[in-house]
């Protein structure tokens, strides 16, 4: 069972709109993500190059891009890639 990787873009834009409070999260994690999640931090994700600057702050979970990221909104993805994985494995 592999970690769900997520990476928290630090670049300016991001920190000022909420990377700071992302940042946080491995301290925020329900227990039961904490062996299951691995977080780093990264200077920039370039996904604002893509997307509107006004989307920020951006994280990638497990390699796909997510604008407009909370701790909230990430903890639901993460949530739904362990359901997910507990069905599989129970398939």
């Amino acid at each position: 069972m592999e970690k769900i990787r997520l990476e928290i873009c630090c670049g300016t834009t991001c920190f000022m709109l909420g990377a700071d409070k992302l940042m946080r999260m491995e301290t925020l994690l329900p227990e039961e993500f904490r062996e299951r999640v691995e977080i780093t931090g990264v200077p920039c994700l370039n996904v604002c190059m893509e997307e509107s600057i006004c989307r920020a702050p951006f994280v990638r979970i497990n390699g796909v891009p997510h604008a407009q990221a909370t701790v909230e909104s990430v903890f639901e993805e993460i949530r739904k890639l362990l359901e997910k994985e507990e069905r599989e494995d129970s398939e």
